[in-house]
């Protein structure tokens, strides 16, 4: 039984974009097929005349909000490394270019366009603060189901749970020796947050762990494709090009200052 466990971690190790996939869809059609799951977590936070109480909770909406700005640095941290090779060629930052790039695009692919484009704006499931079993008018619908109670920023899947998870990415670019601690703390942080959003009433229980999955399977497949697929896309490669892209901006822009200087040279 040991080997088998280990041989079957193994395989998770080797292959897991496709662990994910199967993961997902499992986990998918278990939300299908026993809806009623959705229902009874939502329903651990739920008081009879009161709603979702923890909403009205200054702390677990500050909670809320520091989920909200680690978010944003996951984002304005990668511009900035990206940035500093393209205005000061040569120039580098802490973080490398190759891991800016991973970060950027896997955030931009997974919870920016699958989670809040394409499910978010499509599939229009009501949240359960808004269906009549918590007060609402609306009817429960199950995962993966399109209705239109809702017609954008809706609660399948959960945009901030995405997010949250996006702090596991961080485990992939850190050194081997911390990657354990670093994924144990973004899964401590994911599930905090996530759970915080179930507390409000703003998302089921498959809202969160679809968007979970979703947001590693495309994590994974963004790493592969960068540090497997393209080994010759290394960060010297990345800041170079980023460096020659911004000297032929300084080159055009100075060149576009002369032009203007020597128009309105003119009409003196």
């Amino acid at each position: 039984m040991k080997r088998i466990r280990q041989q079957a971690v193994a395989s998770m190790a080797e292959r897991p974009i496709l662990w994910l996939a199967v993961a997902t869809t499992v986990l998918s059609l278990v939300f299908v097929l026993f809806p009623e799951i959705d229902l009874a977590a939502s329903r651990l936070f739920y008081v009879d005349g009161e709603g979702f109480p923890v909403s009205g909770i200054a702390f677990f909406s500050s909670l809320r909000r520091l989920g909200q700005a680690v978010t944003r640095a996951m984002v304005i941290v990668p511009l900035v490394a990206l940035l500093v090779p393209f205005l000061f060629s040569g120039a580098r930052f802490l973080l490398s270019a190759k891991s800016a790039l991973f970060l950027l695009l896997s955030m931009a692919v997974g919870p920016g366009f699958i989670v809040n484009v394409v499910l978010k704006g499509e599939w229009g499931r009501a949240r359960p603060r808004e269906i009549t079993e918590f007060g609402g008018t609306f009817d429960f619908s199950r995962a993966w189901e399109i209705v239109h109670y809702c017609q954008s920023n809706c609660s399948f899947v959960s945009a901030e749970a995405a997010a949250s998870m996006q702090v596991m990415a961080l485990a992939l670019i850190c050194p081997p020796a911390w990657r354990r601690s670093v994924a144990i703390g973004a899964f401590a942080f994911a599930l905090v947050m996530s759970v915080n959003r179930m507390a409000f009433g703003g998302h089921f229980l498959s809202d969160v762990t679809i968007a979970w999955l979703l947001t590693l399977w495309v994590m994974f497949a963004v790493h592969r494709l960068l540090y497997v697929k393209t080994p010759l896309l290394t960060d010297e490669a990345i800041a170079g090009s980023l460096g020659r892209a911004g000297d032929h901006m300084k080159r055009a822009l100075g060149r576009f200052w002369c032009a203007l200087d020597d128009l309105l040279q003119k009409f003196k």
